[in-house]
């Protein structure tokens, strides 16, 4: 049987890479973001014809807006089996310039966000007895950040602690929650956030001495989002050059 997928913040970056890996393994991906015509447009970049792939306009801020794109979902492909929680603002305003709308627009997109989702699609994934919920957090989140807004540092904070209590919440529901926190990938979002004058520096901090592979995140996606793995939850994964050990 065919697995669907509902990816946030798929119209770009990171959110296109997992979307374009997991439509590649055979799932029917549901590609979210806030413009529908960008996220479309993203999708027929995967395959003009859309076969298994589903754009969907989502403000993953709103339960409602949740609640109608797993309608959809489930119109188009019958049944969700995996969320990921991808979309973020990522915002590197320096912690004593940060006012409160800005502090408060970055946290709600990203932590009330993946609760949302989380809260949302758990419910039915808790109705189904199955399901899994993949979020992604960040080193950023790990370490208080050191490219990073300290607001999106805290929300990716308290993504982690988010997943541990979902993972514990739906646990006896057979449903599995995990994050992956990455650090500095190859993506236009990190070299934007990055001057080029300061990569060499980034990259003579990072163990490794390069920038991760994101097809390596959205590997890590597939494997925690497997039947097979949902003895694994409340788990974070660290893909991050090896900055941050623990």
């Amino acid at each position: 049987m065919t697995r669907s997928v509902l990816i946030t913040g798929a119209a770009n970056g990171l959110g296109l890479v997992i979307s374009r890996h997991l439509w590649q393994q055979g799932y029917q991906v549901a590609m979210a973001d806030l413009n529908l015509d960008t996220v479309t447009r993203s999708a027929q970049e995967i395959d003009p014809s859309q076969q298994r792939l589903l754009p969907l306009a989502l403000d993953i801020r709103q339960p409602q807006q949740f609640s109608d794109a797993l309608a959809q979902i489930r119109a188009r492909f019958g049944e969700l089996d995996v969320l990921v929680n991808n979309a973020a603002l990522t915002l590197t305003t320096p912690i004593m310039e940060i006012d409160v709308e800005e502090f408060d627009r970055v946290t709600s997109t990203n932590l009330r966000g993946t609760f949302v989702g989380c809260q949302t699609i758990g419910r039915y994934f808790s109705q189904r007895q199955q399901g899994s919920i993949i979020n992604l957090a960040s080193l950023a989140g790990q370490n208080g950040g050191t490219a990073s807004g300290a607001h999106y540092a805290a929300s990716k904070g308290g993504i982690i602690t988010l997943t541990k209590v979902f993972a514990r919440a739906l646990s006896n529901a057979g449903v599995s929650v995990n994050a992956i926190a990455p650090g500095p990938l190859d993506l236009p979002s990190v070299r934007a956030a990055v001057p080029e004058e300061k990569m060499p520096a980034l990259l003579e901090m990072i163990p490794m001495k390069r920038l991760g592979d994101p097809l390596l995140v959205a590997r890590a996606v597939e494997l925690l989002a497997a039947p097979s793995a949902t003895f694994i939850t409340g788990a974070t994964w660290d893909i991050n050059g090896g900055i941050y050990m623990r």
